[in-house]
């Protein structure tokens, strides 16, 4: 009886240090994938190749506020690059955009990609444009432009009829094309110093009728490959259908070693144009990498901390 109980007692015990030490391998595990789960958070939603470009809509009284309904359901800007058809041939108008934004999402005008430059060709009622046969956009978009961005594509405020009151894209409008037109665009060409930096992210085309344009999407999240977008548009008056818009959405993808931590508090002011990355490490955040060892992997104290407790715990089972 005995030797049994001697037994007995030994598969117990080893039953006992096996499950201490399935829970101890547990908690390692979980916090260590906790651990990294963070530092790839911290890396998608902090580091930035160029700050965001925070700049107000215009608001009544500001040169280049245009125009608003009455009833609230829309609100126009000035342009530099609105044109209208002479001779004048109808109420078919149309906007072609472009908008730039950095790995978070958030609105640029291509500081960190000098001499690069975007063209998408044109084709219909659109090559009468004086800059859209094809269009070119050219970065960084204050050094070749007097107002960078013009419209305020995306978002949503209580305070503004359309958009989120902060602009965030670079348009053509064309006026006075035939009711029954078709504008037509192609797909967006990206050439220049850093080409590569810079992706398609795709295309938002909405052809409303009387509705204005929909600005309560991400432009990264709603922006779909060329074929499907449509690459144009033909206008219908029998519809009320003589409005249409394309935004082509890029987006910077610069080496990871060669971005910033997003402060996400530029403003107009402090938008001022920076050296592009020339291989100095000017730019890498070495300052973060002179800091205590710690930030490299969160939560090591509490896994030390979870280890310890599986060890007393194993200890209390021994004996």
């Amino acid at each position: 009886m005995r030797g049994r109980r001697t037994f007995r007692a030994r598969v117990a015990g080893r039953t006992r240090t096996l499950l201490a030490l399935g829970l101890g391998l547990a908690v390692i595990v979980s916090l260590v994938a906790m651990s990294a789960a963070g530092a790839v958070a911290q890396d998608a939603n902090e580091s930035v190749s160029e700050e965001a470009y925070v700049e107000p809509a215009p608001e009544p009284g500001d040169p280049y506020f245009e125009a608003r309904a009455d009833d609230g359901t829309w609100v126009s800007y000035e342009n530099p690059r609105d044109e209208y058809r002479s001779p004048y041939l109808g109420d078919g108008s149309g906007k072609i955009c472009v908008t730039l934004v950095n790995e978070n999402g958030e609105p640029v005008i291509g500081e960190s990609v000098p001499d690069t430059k975007v063209t998408i060709p044109t084709g219909g009622a659109t090559t009468w444009h004086s800059e859209a046969d094809p269009i070119t956009v050219k970065f960084p978009m204050d050094d070749h432009y007097e107002f960078p961005l013009d419209g305020d594509q995306f978002g949503t405020s209580p305070d503004v009829a359309q958009g989120d009151g902060y602009m965030d894209s670079h348009c053509y409008e064309f006026h006075g094309n035939p009711e029954d037109a078709t504008i037509s665009y192609g797909e967006a060409r990206i050439s220049g110093q850093y080409a590569d930096r810079i992706e398609v992210a795709g295309y938002i085309q909405q052809v409303p009728q009387g509705d204005g344009w929909d600005t309560d999407i991400d432009p990264v999240a709603a922006a779909e490959p060329y074929e499907e977008a449509g690459g144009g548009w033909t206008y219908d008056a029998a519809e009320n259908s003589t409005h249409g818009q394309a935004v082509v959405v890029l987006q910077l993808d610069a080496p990871a070693d060669e971005r910033l931590e997003s402060s996400n508090t530029s403003d107009t002011a402090d938008n001022e144009s920076s050296e592009p990355p020339n291989g100095s490490n000017e730019i890498t955040g070495e300052a973060g990498s002179e800091s205590d060892g710690g930030d490299e992997m969160p939560g090591f104290g509490v896994l030390a901390a979870g280890v310890a407790l599986s060890i007393a715990v194993l200890a209390r089972m021994q004996d």
